[in-house]
């Protein structure tokens, strides 16, 4: 659970298992300097030595919460802590300490919006569930928060697939077109303002398995309540940061993505231009995501909870490829609209979701 009462999905399965000894601080530290984001968010070895104690606290603290043990962890799981969520949590600090910057001393801060844009599947889920455990436990209070949080109602999901007849990518929620960009708004703008001790809000949560797996909005008194004053908000979703492209390219990659591409425009001032810093989780292959959703399917069903078959799968990560074939190329090629390169972090993974040298 995040510090704002969410829930996560299972995190086990997140990593894979091969026994390496954890043996030195002297070995451990040769293992973060090579990590693929090291020179990416601006360290040297130098900056890790001198930092080597806030490493280690920080991985005991990651051990901790996945329930591991931290001197005896398998190459995967070290990997992911020390070459992945440390790296990205220091950035994130270091991107919250660029903002509190640009106030005046007795100016009210208001939190920092960090964008977190990944595919289904990649591990955006736990990496900010991972971050969010980070802040907590430094004495930061943040916010977490899903584009799925704002999907439309079930009645009003039902509107849209009537207004959109025969189109497979609006026939249930996902594509552009399925969100309440108003209560987007309502949302960002409320937590954007929570700078004071005693300021609350409550926050919108979906209900994914309502109407039998088609879903709608969470009642408003199940909703999790965060208070102030907030570091930063973490808000993450798989087309986050995505933004229109050519009818050229629209067309070539599927027809009914057209009217997508329009409801896409009204996009950036929902969500994009509330974000400030960006994390962009990339991938070389959309296919991947339907091996990572069959497997956390695959990994639920062995759970005894309720998970859709293979061919389920296939059918809703089909719903998803078009876009993706339409929009990563310019997201990972020229960013968000409005992203400062120097607020930018973009992650390439490997089809293991553990990031790898990349651009």
């Amino acid at each position: 659970m995040s510090t704002n009462g969410k829930m996560q999905g299972p995190i086990s399965s997140v990593f894979p298992t091969a026994r390496a000894e954890v043996s030195s601080v002297e070995g451990l530290f040769d293992f973060i300097c090579s990590g693929p984001l090291i020179e990416k968010i601006g360290l040297t070895s130098e900056k890790v030595a001198e930092n080597i104690d806030k490493w280690l606290l920080y991985g005991s603290l990651l051990s901790r919460l996945f329930q591991l043990n931290e001197m005896s962890l398998t190459e995967p799981q070290k990997a992911r802590f020390y070459h992945y969520y440390v790296p990205v949590f220091l950035w994130c600090e270091d991107q919250i300490s660029k903002h509190a910057s640009q106030f005046k001393d007795g100016e009210d801060v208001p939190p920092l919006v960090i964008g977190f844009s990944a595919p289904q599947g990649c591990g955006k889920t736990t990496l900010v569930f991972a971050l969010a455990h980070l802040f907590q436990v430094t004495g930061r209070k943040i916010a977490t928060s899903s584009i799925d949080d704002f999907y439309l109602t079930h009645e009003g999901q039902a509107k849209l697939r009537e207004e959109n007849p025969g189109n497979s990518l609006l026939e249930y929620r996902g594509n552009a077109g399925s969100h309440d960009l108003e209560l987007s708004v309502e949302t960002l703008t409320g937590l954007s303002k929570l700078t004071k001790e005693g300021m609350k809000m409550k926050l919108p949560r979906y209900n994914k398995s309502a109407y039998s797996g088609k879903g709608d909005r969470a009642d408003p008194s199940t909703w999790p309540e965060v208070a102030g004053p907030l570091t930063a908000i973490l808000f993450e979703g798989w087309m986050l940061g995505f933004k229109p492209v050519s009818n050229e390219i629209v067309k070539a990659v599927d027809p009914q993505l057209e009217i997508v591409n329009k409801n896409l425009e009204a996009y950036y001032d929902a969500w994009d231009k509330f974000v400030k810093a960006w994390v962009v989780i990339k991938i070389t292959d959309p296919s991947c995501v339907y091996q990572w959703r069959l497997q956390a399917e695959i990994a639920m069903r062995e759970e005894g909870k309720p998970g859709m078959s293979d061919e389920e799968v296939k059918d809703f990560v089909s719903r998803y490829l078009p876009a993706y074939a339409a929009y990563l190329p310019t997201l990972y090629s020229e960013g968000p609209k409005g992203s400062d390169p120097e607020r930018l972090l973009i992650i390439p993974i490997d089809e293991g979701r553990n990031p790898i040298l990349g651009v």
